[in-house]
């Protein structure tokens, strides 16, 4: 199974879990608005925060891959 599905079923999974807790605590109804809002914002910057570290190391890659056949090419011409 790809390891960044992996993640964002965890991260899901536990987003799920801080709202339920959330939902069952005792408070008024706008602070527990509040507080869901508020972590939502939290797992959106969490989840946007490792998109990106995962799309940067995949671009890393892909340039480090198109460097490498590059190279492999400008070889087999020069045999």
């Amino acid at each position: 199974m790809n390891s960044s599905k992996v993640l964002l079923g965890v991260l899901g999974g536990v987003a799920a879990g801080a709202i339920a807790g959330i939902l069952f605590a005792p408070a008024k109804g706008s602070k527990t608005r509040k507080r869901i809002v508020n972590k939502g914002a939290d797992y959106a910057k969490e989840v946007k925060n490792k998109f990106d570290k995962v799309t940067k190391e995949f671009s890393n890659q892909y340039e480090s891959i198109l460097q490498e056949a590059k190279e492999l090419v400008t070889d087999h011409q020069e045999k």
